[in-house]
């Protein structure tokens, strides 16, 4: 198996820290124990396909990190606001495999969403980016900087649904089942977007 490589640099994006990157580089070299993680993406400003293969690009471009699965893109309606007060999502969720830490991971998902602008000015507000770690490994942690899994994944369809399409057998640490938890709350306000795909990167 080969050791990771660091893409081209992107611009737009934050840089690692170097003591991130060096760490990341040694456990590259054997690959010691990566983890699965799951990655929650959303857009409701902006060119928002492009938004999300950004960060999808974005985040093959991590050392340490590598996409292994992208989601079909859905169309969802804005949660926890008044209908029609904001424009509506593009959701998809991406799978990778890193030898990256929880909280560097973090850290990335942070960098990327701040490369694309976003503003955290109001919860529930509308964004250019939001990149949410869902799921690590098998990861249950009540860290208040970073909660696993995600504390509201199992009520959110935007999330379940391409979860599930990506990996039907997958289960939610401390929650089961992906498929169990979607048939529970159905898919209302989410729907499949056939038209619009994301770019696994090559």
């Amino acid at each position: 198996m080969t050791a990771f490589t660091q893409g081209p640099i992107d611009p737009t994006v934050q840089p690692v820290p170097a003591s991130v990157v060096e760490r990341v580089d040694a456990a590259d070299t054997t690959l010691q124990n990566p983890q699965r993680a799951v990655i929650a993406l959303g857009s409701n400003l902006g060119n928002r396909l492009e938004n999300l293969q950004g960060a999808v690009d974005a985040l093959e471009d991590t050392p340490g990190v590598r996409v292994k699965a992208v989601s079909p893109v859905y169309e969802t309606e804005p949660w926890g606001v008044e209908p029609g007060s904001q424009p509506s999502y593009f959701n998809a969720v991406v799978v990778l495999k890193t030898t990256l830490p929880p909280s560097s991971l973090l850290e990335r998902a942070h960098a990327v969403e701040e490369a694309f602008h976003r503003v955290r000015d109001e919860r529930w507000g509308p964004r250019t980016l939001d990149v949410d770690i869902v799921a690590y490994a098998s990861v249950v942690s009540d860290d208040p900087q970073l909660t696993l899994p995600h504390p509201r994944a199992h009520e959110r369809a935007f999330v379940l649904a391409p979860w599930h399409d990506v990996d039907p057998e997958a289960q939610l640490p401390s929650r089961g089942p992906v498929a169990d938890l979607l048939g529970a709350i159905g898919r209302e306000g989410v729907a499949p977007r056939a038209d619009l795909e994301l770019r696994l990167p090559e």
